[in-house]
């Protein structure tokens, strides 16, 4: 049975019960067009039921594969761009200790390959040369840019530091099943390899080993992050009724509002390891749903941190935006407010408190505060932060990103426009190929 809750009734003063109901029949065809795969890019659908159907043996040989990262290396290096590392990032810094990396108590996880600056992999690279590593690196085709350098500079370096026959057990390759430059340099080099599926995307491939596979090294218990997807699933799935399906309530709301101006979607939580969970989140719909000159834009922000920046616009900026808050009901650990006998800073009323009480009356706060506003609020509550409210996010977030990018009128699993400024780059680089864009770009500058 899920966890997971969806609140509207802030928005009441914005949206109508009618108007809701009124999105009923469209949202039994989107999600039909999910199921029997008729829909727009239906092709990339294998996420759907991916959770109920995957392989035990798969998921036995990701944990042997991540004890062996943990046995052999403090550090593991996660290349990938996009799809390809932030699921895994998200979960990571939501279910790990928050100074894990200082604390050096277990496995640390850094990432490369999703950025192109010297400065960042030079930096990495002094990490390296004092610890022992391994390396997955994950791409379906091998030759996305960011990656492959990030590759390129670690493989050398891995060889360099251990010699090329050991280098082979400290790279784990995530990629194409059968053809590509990544799975063709792992079947040349003897890498231990991870298929991802031909019908997911990257943005999808968090349930994957694309995810699973990092999560499992930073001693995630994956089962668990499965079974809390698998729950989620099974409601999003079955029920066709708005108000008993919280993928479809949620997918309902925010077309609703998109229609009434709300063209902008802001991201809450006031727990500071969701911060890559909001990454992820726009990413998912961002790409999904930006197309066509349509798609409602996804921002984020992190409360309270934010509340002392961003909260002035969102409380008195423009009103085309609505919020959506994940709210957190426990904490994991315990810390009360020590009283003060000077009391110079006027907070003895709350001592005695645990800081996660104060937290959830900022949480209020800040709901009534920005309705009142003028900004409608969707509340999404887990109990805890945990791999089964994780798994469960995460399905319900997919699946109702499908649902809305159908309510949208767009193909929610393409991504036509992230060619644009690959194409320019190459030219710039003067690529083989693109002689005659390079030539018309030199004009424009």
């Amino acid at each position: 049975m899920a966890q997971l809750k969806i609140e509207i009734s802030k928005d009441n003063n914005f949206i109508s019960e009618s108007e809701i109901q009124q999105m009923q029949d469209k949202l039994i065809s989107a999600q039909k067009a999910l199921l029997e795969k008729t829909g727009e890019g239906n092709d990339f659908l294998g996420w759907v039921h991916l959770t109920s159907t995957i392989d035990e043996a798969l998921i036995t040989k990701i944990i042997s594969c991540a004890e062996k990262i943990r046995k052999q290396s403090k550090v593991l290096v996660v290349i990938g761009i996009g799809g390809s590392y932030l699921g895994a990032r998200a979960m990571i810094d939501a279910l790990s200790h928050q100074f894990s990396g200082l604390l050096q108590k277990e496995l640390t996880i850094v990432y490369a390959g999703n950025n192109l600056s010297e400065d960042y992999h030079a930096d990495l690279l002094d990490l390296l040369d004092e610890k022992d590593y391994s390396v997955v690196v994950i791409s379906k085709s091998g030759t996305t840019t960011e990656p492959a350098v990030a590759f390129r500079i670690l493989k050398k370096h891995l060889e360099e530091k251990y010699g090329k026959e050991k280098t082979k057990g400290r790279i784990i390759a995530i990629t194409d099943h059968s053809k590509g430059a990544l799975k063709k340099v792992s079947l040349n080099e003897g890498y231990e390899t991870f298929s991802i599926p031909d019908d997911v995307g990257g943005r999808y491939s968090v349930l994957t080993p694309v995810g699973l596979l990092p999560m499992a090294a930073a001693g995630i218990d994956i089962l668990k992050m499965m079974d809390g997807a698998k729950a989620m699933e099974k409601i999003c799935c079955s029920e066709t009724a708005i108000k008993e399906n919280p993928a479809m309530l949620y997918a309902a709301i925010r077309n609703v509002l998109y229609t009434k101006g709300k063209s902008v979607e802001i991201l809450s939580n006031f727990q500071p390891c969701l911060q890559y969970f909001s990454e992820w989140w726009k990413q998912l719909y961002g790409e999904s749903e930006g197309k066509k000159n349509k798609g409602i834009f996804p921002a984020a922000v992190s409360f309270t941190t934010d509340l002392h920046s961003m909260g002035q616009y969102i409380q008195e900026g423009q009103r085309n935006i609505f919020e959506t808050i994940i709210s957190v009901e426990q904490s994991k650990r315990k810390l009360q407010i020590p009283s003060d006998e000077g009391n110079l800073d006027g907070l003895n009323f709350i001592a005695g408190k645990n800081i996660q009480y104060v937290n959830q009356k900022a949480e209020t706060g800040t709901i009534i505060a920005h309705n009142d506003g003028g900004v409608p609020i969707i509340k999404i509550s887990v109990p805890i932060i945990d791999e089964k409210s994780l798994g469960e996010l995460i399905y319900f977030f997919e699946f109702a990103c499908g649902l809305s990018g159908y309510l949208l009128g767009v193909n929610p699993f393409d991504q036509p426009g992230v060619e644009a400024y690959k194409n320019n780059m190459f030219a710039l680089l003067e690529k083989p190929g693109y002689e005659n864009l390079t030539e018309e770009i030199k004009k424009r500058l």
